[in-house]
């Protein structure tokens, strides 16, 4: 399944998991090729959202057990090591330091988490 984003990138839509595979207001981690994708089912807003799984502040693979929370209504992921803390909309870092995330679109289709992947 692929769709186009302005005129320049395709994204290609992976299935990743149901959505009953990731907990209300947690996280979960998969494998997309050589990558680790972090899944958050944030239901404080009713949204999905994927990230990079690995922290870049010490470089653990860990951010899907990261605490989900809001800043200013702004959704984010705290590492759950160093509490350094992410928006899950732009990947910025919130703690006011220079790291950040990337982010992937995510949508649902039947229940089914689809992730979308740039070529």
């Amino acid at each position: 399944m692929t769709s186009e984003i302005g005129q320049l990138q395709k994204i290609s839509w992976i299935k990743v998991c149901t959505t009953d595979s990731i907990p209300e207001n947690e996280g979960g981690c998969v494998k997309i090729k050589d990558k680790q994708i972090a899944i958050f089912n944030f239901t404080q807003t009713s949204e999905w959202f994927a990230t990079d799984n690995q922290c870049p502040h010490k470089m653990q693979m860990i951010l899907s057990r990261g605490m989900l929370g809001d800043q200013a209504g702004e959704p984010k992921v705290a590492c759950p090591y160093h509490k350094k803390t992410f928006s899950l909309h732009t990947g910025e870092c919130m703690s006011g330091e220079e790291y950040k995330i990337q982010t992937y679109p995510v949508k649902i289709e039947h229940n089914d988490v689809f992730i979308g992947m740039t070529e």
